[in-house]
């Protein structure tokens, strides 16, 4: 809903409707398209509305960060993440002592059981954004190349991608890894290629399926998973 429609926003969402306009700016234009009066004028607001909430570039860079968090973190809602088990041992329950080697043997048991729910939830998210949120990746895009010359954009964008690395690092603990922060980084490096690849890369032409995507996430998946190698087999190959 903007000015053209013939309802002016209210106070409240005149900031949501600023930083989305941001954010369609960029992934049509670039960052040099991205102007405090272009934003009025594709908001449909008189000018200066933007400058009114937000004064600088910058302030207008970090709002639109901000709402690209809020927005992402919507592709893929908190209950469709795969939910840790009860009575998966804790790191002390895993070291050595009398019921070490019992420990470890839940864990990888653990590990390839989960490896199925923690690739459909990856493969779940990467297909939703190649397929209906491709211009909240072009506009992370420009955000990112932006925020290594900005380094007060560098620690907003950095402070917001933590909400998405954090689970990631916490999934992967719970699923029995043994290195989660770094094994983390293999898995959001992966997701990231893998998205940049179908967006703007090589592989920009077509979308893989669900079923690809679930098939690839569950093979990097195994190398990492104590006991996740047998489960390969389960991910599901059939088209989506």
């Amino acid at each position: 809903m903007n000015a053209r429609d013939g309802h002016a926003p209210s106070a409240a969402s005149r900031p949501q409707l600023l930083a989305d306009t941001a954010l369609r700016l960029l992934a049509e234009r670039g960052m040099r398209g991205l102007t405090h009066r272009a934003v009025d004028e594709a908001a449909g607001l008189p000018q200066g509305s933007t400058s009114n909430l937000a004064r600088t570039r910058a302030a207008l860079l970090e709002a639109a960060v901000g709402r690209l968090a809020e927005r992402e973190a919507a592709v893929l809602t908190p209950h469709e993440l795969p939910r840790p088990p009860r009575d998966r041992p804790s790191g002390a329950e895993t070291g050595a002592g009398p019921g070490a080697g019992a420990a470890s043997g839940a864990g990888a048991a653990a590990g390839g059981a989960e490896v199925p729910a923690l690739a459909e939830a990856l493969s779940r998210a990467l297909h939703r954004y190649l397929t209906h949120h491709r211009e909240l990746l072009l506009a992370r895009y420009e955000l990112a190349l932006e925020a290594t010359r900005r380094p007060a954009l560098r620690e907003v964008y950095d402070r917001a991608g933590r909400a998405f690395r954090e689970p990631v690092v916490a999934m992967l603990a719970a699923a029995g890894s043994a290195a989660p922060e770094r094994h983390a980084l293999s898995v959001v490096a992966w997701c990231d290629g893998v998205l940049f690849s179908c967006t703007a890369g090589q592989f920009h032409a077509a979308v893989p399926t669900r079923a690809a995507l679930r098939t690839s996430c569950a093979e990097l998946l195994a190398g990492m998973l104590p006991g996740a190698g047998a489960s390969r087999g389960g991910t599901g190959v059939a088209g989506e």
